[in-house]
């Protein structure tokens, strides 16, 4: 959708012209209309196999999405005109008019929105519509279209014709889903016309301003990647003519949402930078950045994301892990988010904050007593709290807790009308763990949900922990290395290791003890990086910030310590203890690479990893080539120099650079690509065709490198002693403008091949390893869909799509299906040459 270039008469509202394959996303929107819509309670079927993947799973249809579609699908809907417009949806990256976001109860979300079309003459116009959701179109008050598939998360579309008068058409549009948790809801408009169409928003302002909103919002992002202890402060690519309002909200990422600071600020006339002085010293994380832009209905709004530190060098650490845990529980006691874990912290040391310990007992409380999604992640360290310090909270809050946890649903196949997902891998062994431990804990009560005794409850728990460990202990995790669910997996699996019986616990010993082991090995200077089976932006771009990195802090003597509390502080006021050799891989001495290789999840994600003491590059290789990604990340470098310093390369899944869909713009893959990796050297081939960009990208965090070089088909960059390369068969274009700006670098074409490669050294290192580079020989051909690379010493390496990896012409299958990772590379000296790195 373009603007046009014609300024509009004043008496005109200002116009977009849209051409044939472009959409309609200049509207008019009304506020967010939200309500419970629970349906009636049920019990659902048990289609919990055991057998865990990445991506979609068929689960039926939940009592509130039949009661949905018996009761919303088709029903009477009056076109209601009389909403006040609170903003301006505006042409930008996005094709699509979106408001994807998570809701953790059943919830019936709608939307109006309103437009003019114009037309020199009666015309009928042809449109593609596709929704996730459900829509309703009006043309001057009479209803023209009803699409209403209504299937969660699944895009679907028609083609659709609206009978268009001379002149100024008033359209009405009403779009609307059931949120369960998680929800992909949008609409877009797509033109099959030769003919364009004119159309106009019905606001106050004139074809400038809009057009100045439309650039100030479509360009907006932060002038770093991190802000350490220094204020907010927001780049745009435009300059307004006139001062404009700006209201900034910061709203953390977490399960609460917490308000973490709202300014008022004004962006002044040709001024393209906005410092929020008073958003400084804010809780550590990666939060959300709501802001309104302009005045009442002329207004726009836009949410991106930034990082804040209050300290971009690691955390001195202290010299034994009891002596770590017990810093991070005196941390967590203090400036943990307000979760269930944070009570453990500040029971075991003693904190005294009264007010905070009861607001946080309450939001847990009423977390679980409305079955809120993801409640089961704050019932287990609900229930630790209440086994270990019962006896030393007020009589009437252990009350209140069992009550709570007497009423639960722990199960499918107890009665509920909720969101709650049982299906995951990380969900079914939290609600399992619960289960367990309240029936543990209170062996003789009637829970009322199951109708089961506890010792019942704890008996059934037991079985189904059974069935889940078999499965991890023979697939390893289908959510592997992921800094979102692996302090998930622990709130689980520590859980049980204090409190299960010893079958149990031993098998959760031995799980825990792998999950550190592979942390170990992806962790480099403080940080857990890596491929992961499920990432999310928030773990991907604030690698320090993650729940996962104060587990390396406590482990392995290195990192950071932030607001996580989900499983930490069960880590920390517990008996168990990480095998004593991990620290080494966690932080190798200089010199020193290893390579390791292993498999995780049913569907086999093929993982290699190679590492030395600065620079760390890790894959998934062979995994569902080809499919439609989900939120699998498949190749991340990793460089030591600075917390922030990660490159990787992915197949966008959406539009918007600051989208959360799944799979998003950085953060999983819209297609997958094949990927092979030996030693220091990852290949990659790219094949999109058909799919909705027909590009790929790799993603640079500038603000952690010393050193930055993007010519032609390469890109080098470096970071203390780490050093990276990256070569894209059609080139590389760096994005200097709009909300990637210089931290995107572009490969158009569908077909594509990328190289990798990491090493490290000093200052005259990194001089041979451009040298090196340069003598590097790569080549794809796209025909037969084969990358090759021939290092300045060593063997060619070679991947092709059909065939795989092969080195010096054989064939290098990948053998390793244990999940247990095994070292097949490990040197105390690099050797060229020497079946080890090409690139020392």
């Amino acid at each position: 959708m373009q603007a046009e270039s014609v300024k509009q008469p004043d008496d005109m509202a200002p116009a977009y012209g849209v051409a044939k394959g472009q959409t309609i996303t200049a509207w008019a929107v009304s506020g967010l209309i939200a309500d419970y819509f629970p349906g009636q309670p049920a019990p659902a079927e048990d289609r919990v196999n055991y057998r865990f993947i990445n991506g979609f799973v068929d689960v039926g249809d939940l009592p509130c999405r039949k009661a949905f579609w018996s009761t919303m699908v088709g029903r009477p809907l009056l076109p209601d005109t009389s909403w006040p417009t609170t903003s301006l949806y505006l042409p930008g990256s996005n094709r699509r008019v979106e408001f994807t976001s998570f809701w953790h109860v059943p919830t019936h979300v709608r939307k109006w929105l309103r437009g003019t079309f114009r037309t020199e003459a009666p015309r009928t116009l042809n449109l593609a519509l596709k929704t996730c959701g459900g829509v309703r179109i009006w043309v001057n008050g009479q209803e023209a279209v009803r699409f209403e598939p209504f299937k969660r998360n699944v895009e679907s579309a028609t083609e659709i014709s609206l009978q268009l008068e001379a002149g100024d058409n008033e359209i009405l549009v009403h779009t609307e889903d059931l949120a369960e948790r998680d929800t992909t809801w949008f609409f877009e408009l797509e033109m099959l016309d030769e003919e364009p169409l004119t159309v106009l928003l019905p606001v106050a302002l004139d074809q400038d301003e809009v057009r100045e909103l439309e650039g100030l919002v479509r360009g907006v992002r932060p002038a770093h990647d991190v802000f350490v202890n220094q204020p907010l402060e927001i780049i745009f690519d435009t300059a307004p003519v006139r001062g404009l309002p700006v209201e900034i909200k910061v709203v953390g990422h977490g399960h609460e949402r917490p308000l973490l600071a709202h300014v008022h600020l004004t962006l002044h006339a040709h001024q393209n930078r906005l410092i929020a002085e008073d958003i400084s010293g804010i809780a550590d994380g990666y939060h959300g950045i709501h802001m309104t832009i302009g005045y009442g209905p002329g207004s726009v709004t836009r949410v991106i994301d930034a990082a804040f530190m209050s300290a971009i060098s690691p955390l001195p650490a202290e010299a034994s892990l009891s002596a770590r845990k017990r810093q991070a529980l005196e941390y967590s006691a203090r400036f943990g988010a307000n979760r269930a874990g944070r009570l453990i912290a500040m029971m075991e040391t003693g904190y005294e904050d009264r007010e905070s310990f009861d607001r946080i007992v309450d939001a847990t409380l009423a977390s679980i007593d409305a079955r809120e999604d993801c409640s089961d992640f704050i019932m287990v360290p609900l229930l630790w709290l209440l086994g270990a310090y019962g006896d030393r909270m007020p009589k009437a809050t252990v009350e209140r807790i069992r009550h709570s946890v007497l009423s639960y649903r722990y199960w499918v196949d107890e009665p509920g009308n909720d969101a709650m997902w049982f299906w995951s891998e990380n969900h079914v062994l939290c609600f399992h763990t619960s289960q367990l431990l309240a029936g543990l804990l209170l062996p003789d009560e009637l829970f009322s949900a199951s109708g089961r005794t506890g010792r019942q409850q704890a008996e059934l728990a037991v079985e189904r922990l059974g069935r889940w460990f078999d499965s991890v202990e023979a697939h390893g995790l289908a959510e592997w290395n992921s800094a979102a669910y692996y302090p998930i997996d622990f709130i689980g699996l520590l859980a049980l290791e204090r409190w299960a019986e010893s079958g149990i616990a031993d098998r959760a010993r031995g799980q825990i003890d792998l999950i550190f082991r592979m942390i170990a090995l992806h962790t480099l200077a403080g940080v857990p990086a890596g491929s992961q089976g499920r990432a999310y932006d928030k773990e991907l771009r604030a690698g320090p910030l993650t729940e996962l990195a104060p587990f390396a802090q406590v482990a392995f003597g290195t990192g950071w310590l932030n607001n996580g509390v989900a499983a930490l502080t069960m880590f920390c006021a517990g008996d168990y203890e990480p095998p004593a050799d991990l620290a080494e891989l966690a932080s190798l001495s200089r010199g020193r690479s290893v390579e390791a290789r292993y498999s995780q999840g049913l569907e086999s994600g093929k993982l290699v990893l190679f590492k030395n003491e600065a620079a760390q590059l890790s894959t998934v290789v062979d995994h569902k080539t080809g499919r439609k990604g989900h939120q699998q990340h498949v190749l991340d470098i990793r460089l030591a120099g600075h917390p922030m310093a990660r490159l990787w390369v992915n197949h966008p899944g959406e539009d918007d650079p600051w989208g959360n869909q799944r799979p998003s713009y950085w953060a999983g893959n819209g297609i997958l690509p094949r990927v092979a990796q030996h030693r220091d050297v990852a290949l990659l081939i790219e094949d999109t065709a058909d799919a909705r960009h027909a590009w790929t990208h790799a993603y640079i965090g500038r603000d952690g490198l010393d050193d930055l070089i993007v010519e032609d088909k390469w890109l080098i960059a470096r970071s203390g002693r780490g050093f990276a390369a990256l070569w894209a068969s059609n080139g590389l274009e760096l994005i200097t403008d709009g909300p990637t700006a210089g931290r995107e670098a572009r490969s158009h074409g569908s077909l594509c091949g990328w190289a990798a490669i990491v090493a490290s050294g000093n200052d005259d290192a990194f001089k041979a390893f451009i040298e090196r580079l340069c003598q590097t020989v790569v080549s794809f051909d796209p025909t037969l869909r084969r990358l090759s690379l021939t290092p300045p010493v060593g063997p060619a390496i070679a991947l092709s799509y059909a065939d795989g990896l092969s080195i010096a012409g054989k064939p290098r299958p990948f053998t390793h299906d244990q999940p247990h990772p095994i070292l097949t590379h490990d040197s105390a000296a690099c050797q060229p040459g020497a079946d080890g790195p090409f690139y020392c």
